[in-house]
């Protein structure tokens, strides 16, 4: 498929979204919007995608909600079926699809590109990328997850001071706060990426897939709902031929051949 806002592309089992409109820090409208949404869905579909990486071209990651495209808006906008049929969905898929998603925040991520990041299953940021709410310096509520992720990636307090000062935080303190995995230098960020990328999609993605599954829901379990959920998936995980592979691999001694079947 051809696109005119994002760059796909397909390679080592990785496939790598890429945000492309650097020369307005990759902002979102509904043309990206809608190209996203298509992109994940193809890569969900494909057996061959088996670990995805989101990121963006130039020196920002997201800036959020391209506000020139809100300049003029019709004072019947609704906000919640704009939200609801453009970055909603994208959140939600990135947090359902059953596979590893990764996240090169190559430079500001702010607004609705900060819970794009944060819906995302691991983040590596480039060391000097600033992230940012920015929902309430335009007077805005959270959306794209953001008010989800936040309170329990760094706490309710720390997550609300962040929200009202609007105070941008650095990379190294975001590390700190736990909204990213890994600071590393900007210049080796692709590459730190794409080498944990590769190696999850050589692991067996089905396996991972439900273990995403089983995390997910238990953010809303209590211990003995978790506890039956697990079996339930075990049950599904015991019956992979990566099970198989993996067990006839540590009994031969040699490394495993993952299919994500």
């Amino acid at each position: 498929m051809t696109y005119n806002t994002i760059l796909a592309e397909l390679s080592q089992g990785v496939f790598t979204l890429t945000l492309n409109r650097p020369d307005k820090l990759n902002a979102l409208n509904d043309a990206v919007a809608a190209e996203v949404q298509a992109a994940l869905k193809s890569a969900e579909r494909d057996e061959t995608a088996r670990c995805i990486v989101l990121t963006g071209a130039g020196k920002g990651f997201c800036a959020g909600q391209d506000l020139d495209a809100l300049r003029n808006r019709p004072d019947e906008l609704s906000f919640r079926q704009h939200l609801l049929k453009t970055y909603h969905p994208i959140a939600a898929k990135l947090r359902s699809i059953e596979k590893p998603v990764l996240c090169a925040i190559n430079g500001a991520a702010a607004g609705a590109g900060l819970g794009l990041a944060l819906a995302c299953d691991i983040r590596y940021a480039a060391a000097g990328a600033k992230l940012r709410f920015a929902f309430s310096g335009i007077g805005l509520a959270p959306d794209t997850g953001a008010s989800f992720f936040l309170p329990r990636l760094m706490g309710l307090s720390r997550a609300l001071e962040f929200a009202y000062t609007n105070d941008p935080v650095t990379a190294e303190e975001a590390l700190t706060l736990g909204l990213v995995n890994k600071v590393v230098p900007a210049e080796e960020l692709q590459a730190a990426v794409r080498a944990l990328a590769v190696r999850l999609a050589q692991a067996p993605t089905k396996a991972l897939g439900l273990t995403k599954r089983a995390m997910n829901a238990a953010l809303n379990f209590n211990i003995d709902q978790a506890l039956d959920y697990e079996a339930h998936l075990q049950e599904v995980a015991g019956h992979t031929e990566d099970h198989r592979e993996g067990v006839a691999a540590f009994l031969d001694k040699r490394p495993p051949k993952f299919k994500g079947k």
